[in-house]
């Protein structure tokens, strides 16, 4: 895999949540720069090394 998406929504509660497409990743954050470095966390944990995906794209901001 070279590519993971992540479908991006403002939370009801306040803040951001991401889901990642085709994967079982979800994280928050209160804002856009710590919901990236979130993002990005939770790939590396969620793969085994040397299968991290190279991009982490933002698919489309809600609500």
């Amino acid at each position: 895999m070279n590519e993971i998406l992540f479908l991006v929504e403002k939370a009801t509660e306040g803040g951001y949540i991401a889901r990642a497409l085709g994967e079982s990743i979800f994280t928050e954050a209160d804002d856009l720069p710590s919901l990236h470095q979130q993002m990005r966390d939770a790939v590396h944990c969620h793969f085994d090394e040397g299968q991290v995906p190279e991009k982490i794209q933002l698919l489309h901001y809600g609500r």
